[in-house]
């Protein structure tokens, strides 16, 4: 695992706009990163063990990306702030969570002194991904072979609610960034696409759609996708696209990295990732903020001894 003996190369060359200083001299060591990770469930890890109990109701893993990047950066200071079922609307206030104390609003863990920002976000917004996912395993029977859930969102007037739901996410998304900006505006921010879900062609049993509507709920990821990678271009962010690693490891692929259409305690929770869909998000990210592959790593992700802050539990 890649630690602290390139971290300080890495921040170099990221951070500070490292040039090698004329004559050879030694240039000084940076500081170590300060890391907050923000987002929903695809970066909380539901249902991947351990569940950290800060809040319990948030299901974030100790083994999602945010904690594998920890690990992989070897940063000083690691907060993790995902929580499962967020919306954009939760970057600014206490979230409503199941059961349990509500966590604080995502945005108030960041600071001046905030050096790096990751966050994913998007797919809970308008009911996006969990109504599509929902109501296209209801209807598959009405017509096996057509799309009845692309029928079902769509209007009289012909109006693809879900395609009009995906593109304005862009503007939520870039309403969230203007906010990071402001909370810790010494910080480096990365917006983490969401990854392949469905395949590329072909069906499959473990995700029970009618055939035609493969087709469109890849256009509606993708459009997901792109409205995250429009709101970070216009809003000093970096996006991090997680189609080419996660291509052939959607919830049909044989080494699959998504879970299918049933949840699976300690081991993920329905159409979410992995662990090990969690630990190779977080090595794309690593790639897209050094420019580096992080060595192959298996087994528990690894932030650095005594860099994880806890979440204060509010009643």
């Amino acid at each position: 695992m890649l630690r602290r003996a390139l971290s300080a190369l890495i921040l170099l060359v990221v951070w500070a706009g490292y040039a090698p200083p004329a004559g050879g001299a030694q240039a000084a060591e940076p500081d170590p990163i300060d890391y907050v990770a923000l987002g929903d469930s695809y970066s909380a890890g539901p249902l991947i063990p351990v569940i950290r109990q800060d809040p319990v109701g948030c299901f974030r893993s100790t083994n999602n990306y945010p904690a594998y990047l920890a690990g992989f950066l070897g940063v000083a200071t690691y907060r993790d702030m995902t929580c499962s079922g967020a919306r954009t609307d939760d970057f600014f206030t206490r979230q409503a969570v199941v059961f349990g104390d509500a966590p604080a609003a995502q945005l108030s863990a960041l600071s001046a002194d905030t050096d790096l920002v990751t966050i994913g976000i998007g797919g809970n917004d308008h009911g996006l991904f969990g109504s599509m996912i929902s109501t296209c395993q209801q209807v598959r029977h009405l017509d096996p072979t057509g799309s009845p859930c692309r029928e079902h969102f769509t209007t009289r007037d012909g109006v693809d609610t879900k395609l009009r739901d995906a593109r304005d996410i862009e503007r939520l998304v870039a309403h969230v960034l203007i906010a990071v900006h402001r909370a810790a505006p010494n910080a480096a921010v990365y917006v983490v696409g969401y990854p392949r879900l469905l395949p590329l062609t072909g069906t499959c049993d473990a995700v029970p759609f009618a055939t035609g509507d493969y087709a469109w709920g890849r256009r509606i990821e993708w459009l997901l996708n792109t409205s995250l990678q429009q709101a970070a271009a216009d809003h000093r962010a970096t996006y991090v696209n997680l189609y080419p690693a996660t291509r052939g490891h959607d919830a049909c692929g044989s080494d699959a990295w998504i879970n299918g259409s049933v949840a699976k305690l300690n081991v993920a929770l329905d159409f979410h990732p992995f662990q090990v869909g969690e630990r190779e998000m977080g090595r794309a990210v690593f790639r897209s903020i050094t420019g580096q592959v992080v060595p192959d790593v298996a087994g528990d992700a690894a932030p650095p001894a005594g860099s994880v802050v806890l979440n204060p539990v509010t009643p």
